[in-house]
């Protein structure tokens, strides 16, 4: 009995040490009366699902003969896998609770860090995992420039990412006009090979087609944007699905942005300079809002995984309505469950564990006040937002 006792006072005093969000973590909960929007945009209109230990253990029509912990009636509104952002630069920093507050109620329960040093990444994560702030799930990266490594020093730079547990480079940069160089190359092609090694997944940056196809030479499993500079060919998007390396979209790159950092009607970039002069390398006054949208439909006709992120800084919700309105011309809804949801899953390499909301994965969920299928204006409406099957969000 004494020792029974000791082990229940060692997990409460886990928990606490942990932090108030720790104990959430012991609960179990239900969502009853939701519209769930299944794998391949299938539909519940009106089912429930259980959640036991973090994971989704049950979806399914009807009612429930029996709860599981915290029950969430949605009273019809739709249920569906939490946002991944598989491209955004944030990091530690003195507005970070409130900055990872707004992720979360923007729909956001996984974040894959675009760049930025790898120890303030990996604090952040770790202040969100212990409790101390309440944010979505962090992924970290880390930095490395081709242009200061020798093939020797970049795989020392991939092992010392391995050694501290990070698992992704952050964007690594090739020369878009007119390629990249020999340097570069041959620089890459050690990282593509000892992040083998070392289990550290290998990011580029490639926005021109030549630098595109160049990485997808070298091997790079990832690429963290479509091309920006010029039209990619049919014949280069089935070279890319045929490789296997994934890419990200970022469609709503070169399109202004209005109504984000000053009510002035003017047409800002993302970093809330002028548009076009201050677009990255943006010699072609704004042509890259069109090169992005088709090139993104280039390459998901030829059958290469597009994935979402929205590489940006600025207010979360504000930055998916931005992007949600890029895709809009070039998608339906159901292509952007499938790019949202497993393709961008699969890119952060948690295919196995979200994307969907099935029996096995994490319960990543969240409730929108709205059909999803029905237009994106409705995926900005959420509600509830649960990370792991913690409640982390709940307005209604």
């Amino acid at each position: 009995m004494t020792r029974r006792i000791s082990m229940r006072h060692a997990a409460i005093a886990t928990l606490l040490l942990l932090g108030p969000n720790a104990l959430a973590y012991a609960q179990d909960v239900t969502i009853t009366n939701a519209r769930i929007i299944g794998p391949n945009a299938s539909v519940i209109e009106r089912g429930w699902i259980v959640v036991r230990g973090g994971k989704i253990v049950s979806v399914a029509p009807g009612a429930p003969a029996a709860t599981s912990g915290k029950v969430v009636d949605a009273k019809g509104m739709t249920a569906m896998p939490g946002f991944i952002d598989a491209h955004r630069h944030i990091n530690t920093g003195p507005n970070e609770k409130a900055q990872m507050q707004a992720q979360l109620e923007a729909g956001y329960t996984t974040i894959l860090s675009g760049g930025g040093p790898a120890e303030g990444n990996i604090t952040l994560r770790d202040r969100i995992d212990s409790g101390q702030i309440n944010g979505p799930r962090i992924i970290p990266s880390g930095q490395l420039r081709l242009n200061q490594h020798t093939p020797e020093s970049a795989r020392a730079e991939i092992q010392k990412m391995a050694a501290m547990g990070v698992k992704f480079t952050g964007e690594i940069a090739l020369t878009p006009e007119p390629g990249p160089t020999d340097k570069e190359i041959e620089v890459l092609k050690a990282v593509v090979d000892e992040g083998k090694k070392a289990g550290v997944m290998v990011q580029v940056h490639a926005v021109s087609t030549p630098a595109m196809m160049a990485a997808v030479s070298a091997g790079v499993p990832l690429l963290v944007h479509l091309p920006n500079k010029d039209w990619t060919s049919v014949e280069d998007a089935k070279k890319l699905a045929a490789s296997g390396t994934k890419i990200l979209a970022t469609i709503g790159f070169g399109a202004p942005v209005f109504g984000v950092f000053a009510n002035d009607n003017k047409p800002r970039f993302r970093d809330g300079k002028d548009w076009p002069q201050s677009i990255v390398g943006g010699v072609r006054l704004g042509e890259e809002a069109g090169y992005m949208p088709v090139n993104a439909r280039t390459v998901w006709d030829a059958g290469a995984i597009l994935g979402y992120c929205t590489d940006t800084t600025y207010d979360p919700k504000a930055g998916l309505e931005h992007e949600l309105k890029s895709f809009n011309m070039m998608f339906s809804m159901q292509d952007m469950m499938k790019i949202m949801g497993p393709n961008t899953a699969s890119y952060i390499q948690m295919g196995d564990q979200l994307g969907t909301l099935e029996a096995g994965k994490l319960a990543d969920i969240i409730l929108l006040d709205g059909d999803p299928l029905e237009g994106y204006w409705n995926w900005l409406k959420t509600k509830v937002t649960i990370k792991g099957g913690v409640i982390v969000v709940d307005k209604r």
